[in-house]
């Protein structure tokens, strides 16, 4: 996480409208966020199980989808990764393949019945940011314009 720097005296001060702009926008991401988070429960899954299982199909090629690789991406401890992978696995979900020669490296990959549910989770999601899109694009050009105008 960045840190905050302090306050330089002589800056401008931020206007409360200002702040209405950030919160606006805080709120439609937070709802988008929140209906993925909803989406997921409905079927069965945990909000982090659904991201790990997307992480995975949307990693960049030449990216591997180890342990290590996933946790960095979703921004959580290795340990978290690799309990939400035994809990996916559970389901049959998701499966482990061995790299290589060495053992100890592990890649995840999302087995049919873990794809059929990501499927219809991420088909949802595009579905309603359809229909969301244009406020979230409307909060960040407010944003922007805020930006430009300093």
């Amino acid at each position: 996480m960045p840190a905050i720097q302090a306050r330089r005296p002589g800056r401008a001060s931020l206007s409360r409208s200002e702040y209405q702009i950030l919160a606006e926008f805080r709120h439609q991401l937070a709802g988008f966020l929140q209906r993925r988070k909803d989406a997921a429960r409905s079927e069965g899954l945990q909000p982090q199980q659904y991201e790990l299982l997307l992480g995975i199909n949307g990693l960049e090629h030449e990216r591997q989808p180890t342990i290590k690789e996933l946790a960095g991406q979703l921004c959580l401890q290795h340990h978290t990764v690799v309990e939400l992978a035994d809990r996916l696995e559970k389901k049959g979900l998701l499966a482990r393949d061995a790299f290589g020669a060495d053992k100890r490296v592990v890649l995840l990959r999302v087995t049919p019945a873990g794809q059929r549910v990501l499927n219809r989770i991420v088909h949802f999601s595009f579905a309603q940011l359809r229909e969301e899109a244009p406020r979230l694009i409307q909060s960040l050009r407010r944003i922007l314009g805020r930006r430009s105008r300093r």
